[in-house]
């Protein structure tokens, strides 16, 4: 083969140089629009909206909205939380449909949807997810971004050989110094993702905060699924309220809250802050490593074969049909879990009810879909 000439070598380095700054261009636009966050619009219920900045914390790239839901009478104070893995959706979604959908009678619920904001700007890498995914409404196509269960690397880097948390002491593989939800309650001058776990906390102080429900999800072979857990200081609400859902025929157990695992929100809420604590997992088939191809489709639908044969096998924790495990099937749980949450708090505290209104139904998102739930997005917004 005849080498080249001076010429042709220029040439052809042009062409490869040309070619590599296009594709640099392409996917620093795909690095760059992950960083969008999807619009979430304040229904007539929110009576404020802040940023976790707001609570004293230097979060930085963590920074994401509160929004707070206030009645006109005084009672307790409900926190929940969303998106603390950003690829466990139907927390998301859940906070989504409070935020604009539900009105505060007496007392008040504060809402976090994207906890860990962070791990909605990169998605898990040769993994092959979608970067966002679409619900029909009749106002038109709303979307949402999927994200990761880590805080993105580019906000915190370099992951240490072994994360020890604090106050605990426990150690840990080095990337969960990037999760979230092992790093409550967090340091005010620790890092990145420790100063967003104290900056949470901050929002449970400041806002008087007196229950926590933290929503999550898990791949279906795994065993804490369809489960509310609950730490000692809260397993009176947590009791009643899987009694009632089981009542419903929502199939839910009740676990404890592990005393020797730490980071954890259930854990550190109720140990150093005094709330009651708890958090709740749906069946998610597109987190699992039995799943096939992984697009927008699995995410919302949450039908997969892999999953139906493994079910016939007796693979999974979860029965696993035709049908899946939809996103709104998922959201209706968290729907019929909040609401039963709500009403043994009420019970058990008397003289500090939260009293909602506007709380979508169990049946009716299942029936319906999440469209009907999801409001116009304002046209600033778009």
């Amino acid at each position: 083969m005849r080498p080249l000439s001076w010429r042709d070598a220029k040439v052809r380095a042009a062409v490869l140089l040309a070619a590599a700054l296009v594709i640099s261009a392409w996917t620093g636009k795909i690095f760059l629009d992950m960083h969008e966050p999807e619009p979430i619009v304040a229904g007539p219920g929110v009576t404020e909206q802040k940023m976790l900045s707001d609570y004293g914390s230097a979060v930085g790239a963590g920074d994401t909205p509160v929004y707070i839901l206030e009645g006109e009478e005084p009672g307790g104070t409900l926190l929940l939380i969303g998106g603390t893995h950003p690829q466990e959706v139907s927390g998301l979604l859940t906070a989504v449909l409070v935020i604009e959908n539900v009105r505060v009678k007496q007392g008040r619920i504060v809402v976090i949807p994207q906890a860990n904001r962070s791990g909605f700007t990169h998605t898990d890498p040769l993994e092959g997810f979608p970067h966002k995914f679409e619900i029909e409404t009749p106002h038109g196509v709303r979307w949402f971004r999927l994200g990761m269960r880590l805080a993105n690397p580019v906000h915190q880097w370099p992951d240490p050989d072994l994360f020890v948390h604090r106050p605990s002491g426990e150690r840990m593989v080095g990337s969960e110094a990037r999760n979230l939800n092992r790093n409550h309650p967090g340091r005010a001058r620790g890092r990145f993702v420790e100063r967003i776990a104290f900056a949470i906390a901050q929002v449970i102080r400041k806002e008087g905060v007196k229950i926590v429900l933290d929503t999550h999800e898990a791949y279906p072979e795994y065993p804490v699924i369809n489960m509310l857990v609950a730490h000692e200081g809260a397993f009176d609400v947590g009791a009643f309220a899987v009694a009632n859902l089981q009542e419903r025929d929502i199939q839910i157990d009740l676990m404890a809250s592990p005393k020797r695992l730490h980071g954890l929100s259930h854990r550190e809420f109720g140990d150093h802050l005094g709330v009651r604590a708890l958090l709740v997992e749906t069946a998610n088939p597109a987190m699992g490593r039995l799943r096939g191809r992984t697009d927008e489709r699995l995410v919302v639908e949450g039908r997969d074969d892999n999953y139906v044969r493994a079910a016939k096998l007796d693979r999974l924790f979860v029965p696993f049909t035709a049908e899946g495990h939809p996103l709104s099937g998922r959201v209706a749980r968290n729907m019929a879990t909040l609401e039963e949450i709500l009403s043994a708090y009420n019970e058990f505290e008397p003289d500090s009810p939260i009293i909602v209104e506007g709380l979508p139904s169990y049946d009716a998102v299942r029936e319906q879909g999440l469209g009907p739930f999801l409001l116009p997005v304002p046209a600033a917004s778009r």
